[in-house]
């Protein structure tokens, strides 16, 4: 699709979005994630932010959007006692937010820090981890396969 006319591509992904929408007001339940490909612009927690966005543009309210990502998978997988919700006795990774994702899913990613495995990782050293990554992608050469050589 990347060589069709840009009206095309948006004309596909408008239709894409309603596809979504009829199947989910007619019962499909939805979780987020993605099943496509490395190396097709598709960045792990990045494009879970983005795909929230994409569910909210297809007519979800962002309160459905973030089921997609929490509530949604601890039902498929049964697991509601222990995951999908932030209450007592759960077992829960959460993001500390700066703006209501609930007037808006794109604000999950104004990111003001991480409680993971129940340590608390400011803004500081979530940007530090980033800086990191930056630096080591950029001083590894890519994979012999993703330069599309012969492994």
């Amino acid at each position: 699709m990347d060589t069709d006319p840009l009206p095309v591509r948006k004309q596909f992904v408008q239709m894409e979005l309603d596809m979504t929408l009829a199947m989910f007001r007619a019962g499909v339940p939805f979780m987020a994630g993605t099943d496509t490909a490395a190396g097709v612009h598709i960045f792990p927690g990045f494009s879970l932010h983005q795909e929230l966005v994409l569910f909210q543009r297809a007519g979800f309210t962002p309160m459905q959007a973030l089921q997609t990502a929490t509530l949604n998978p601890a039902k498929f997988m049964g697991q509601t006692a222990d995951l999908g919700t932030v209450e007592k006795g759960k077992l829960a990774d959460l993001l500390l937010i700066d703006a209501n994702p609930l007037e808006d899913i794109a604000n999950t990613q104004k990111i003001h820090g991480v409680v993971l495995a129940g340590r608390y990782l400011d803004r500081r050293a979530l940007d530090a981890m980033l800086q990191g990554v930056a630096r080591a992608a950029a001083a590894e050469p890519a994979p012999t396969a993703m330069r599309g050589g012969a492994p």
